[in-house]
């Protein structure tokens, strides 16, 4: 068993620590009976202790509170049955601290007992964990959101305060004439609003319809639809790579000048319409800056496009993300695979849309899935679960389905002391997996 490097401190109420004639006990005491926490009152424990990293901070110390009905001199803790500290009550009551830093993932025992006795008075488990984390995202598929599923969207946040979002917002707001100035800022000033009041993040998403395409001074490609044989005047289903490289750089630094002259800041996180991202397109996003892409699609729960007559999108994203599926996790992919590895790597973040969107999976489904991420007990490294939908279509069917996973997914949430889940944004999580 690993030994415990551990720091001890008692905190009295305006007294200092006295000296004791209670020798410290060479073996961890018994398990206390039911009985035995009779006229004791532990408080400050927690169920969950997370692991910290560059973006949550970890918990690493238990910090207990003993209130004794008689009087006692000592009051002893045992971690994992070795010796803990040991703190002196003043007044029956005791204020402990040990560091748990060092302390590896799994659950652990907590010991308390009072004057060397051979029985504990109180005995506690938890477990020591790292995070999940619980990535929520929508997709500007039109150039419009409607009232009602912005509506739908505030009651989200409303329903489940810890959530955070990550809004991939469509640049053709920005370029689609049927979209009304006043429109335009009523949408703008609604996803800045959720930036700036819930913590929200302003990432970008990209259709490459033509009037975004064409305002970037790039021809637009209309021949190549993964939605139909005959192609897309719209430019709205047309695949990313039928762009080159430098095409597409060219649209991504215009898509950041129209964010930036709406006031939503530079966007560092991505989804490629459709999931269509491929190698020269990924080169593209770490050139102009991006720091995580969340594109990967776990293909297999689109099955509903599998047998659309002249669509594409299920056989695309089955061959170029096979291999992605619910429990898959972060990775920096190889420049030329998006699959590999290996050197040399982009500087994006490729964090797997595991979840996929409400459109493909039921409320059951994501809440089957999010619990295969979870798993049974606490967590042996960091990992994140990702789930969405898309705003011009989010009607009260899908809110239900979100609503119901999300439901689910807050009675795991760290901030409750419930479980080992954090909502997160998904630019942050590059601080979590940083690039080596």
């Amino acid at each position: 068993m690993q030994r415990l490097a551990t720091f001890v401190s008692l905190l009295l109420a305006g007294a200092g620590c006295a000296e004791t004639s209670v020798p410290i006990p060479d073996h961890p005491p018994g398990a206390p009976s039911k009985a035995d926490e009779a006229g004791f009152t532990v408080e400050g424990l927690r169920t969950w202790y997370l692991i910290g990293n560059d973006l949550t901070p970890g918990d690493d110390q238990l910090e207990v509170t003993v209130e004794a009905a008689e009087p006692v001199e000592v009051i002893d803790l045992w971690l994992d049955r070795q010796f803990a500290g040991r703190g002196q009550a003043s007044g029956g009551r005791a204020e402990l601290t040990v560091d748990i830093e060092s302390l590896a993932a799994g659950e652990h025992e907590i010991l308390l007992a009072a004057d060397g006795a051979d029985f504990a008075f109180a005995q506690r488990f938890f477990e020591r964990s790292h995070p999940l984390y619980v990535v929520v995202s929508n997709d500007w598929d039109n150039s419009d959101n409607a009232d009602a599923t912005l509506e739908r969207q505030e009651r989200l946040h409303e329903r489940h305060p810890s959530l955070r979002l990550t809004h991939f917002v469509g640049p053709y707001t920005f370029t689609d004439r049927t979209v009304t100035a006043a429109r335009r800022q009523v949408l703008v000033d609604w996803v800045k609003d959720l930036r700036d009041r819930e913590g929200d993040e302003i990432g970008l998403h990209i259709h490459p319809y033509c009037n975004f395409v064409e305002d970037a001074g790039v021809a637009c490609q209309t021949a190549s639809s993964f939605a139909r044989s005959t192609g897309d005047a719209t430019g709205y289903t047309i695949f990313l790579g039928s762009y080159s490289e430098s095409e597409f750089t060219v649209l991504l630094e215009h898509a950041i000048e129209l964010f930036q002259a709406a006031g939503l800041g530079r966007p560092t996180s991505f989804r490629a319409g459709g999931w269509t991202l491929e190698p020269h397109t990924m080169r593209a996003l770490a050139a102009t800056g991006f720091v995580a892409d969340t594109s990967a699609a776990n293909w297999a729960r689109m099955e509903e496009w599998a047998d659309n007559p002249g669509a594409t999108l299920f056989q695309w994203n089955r061959e170029h993300w096979f291999p992605i599926a619910e429990t898959s996790q972060p990775y920096y992919p190889s420049t030329t695979d998006l699959l590999a590895t290996s050197s040399p790597r982009v500087s994006v973040l490729e964090v797997p849309d595991n979840g996929l969107l409400v459109d493909y999976v039921t409320g059951g489904e994501m809440i089957e899935m999010f619990q295969d991420n979870l798993g049974s007990g606490a967590l042996s490294s960091p990992r994140v679960y990702s789930i969405g939908y898309h705003p011009p279509n989010f009607s009260e069917s899908f809110f239900a389905r979100m609503d119901e996973a999300l439901s689910e997914i807050d009675r795991h949430l760290h901030d409750s002391d419930l479980g080992p889940v954090v909502y997160a944004r998904l630019s942050d999580l590059v601080h979590v997996w940083p690039r080596q």
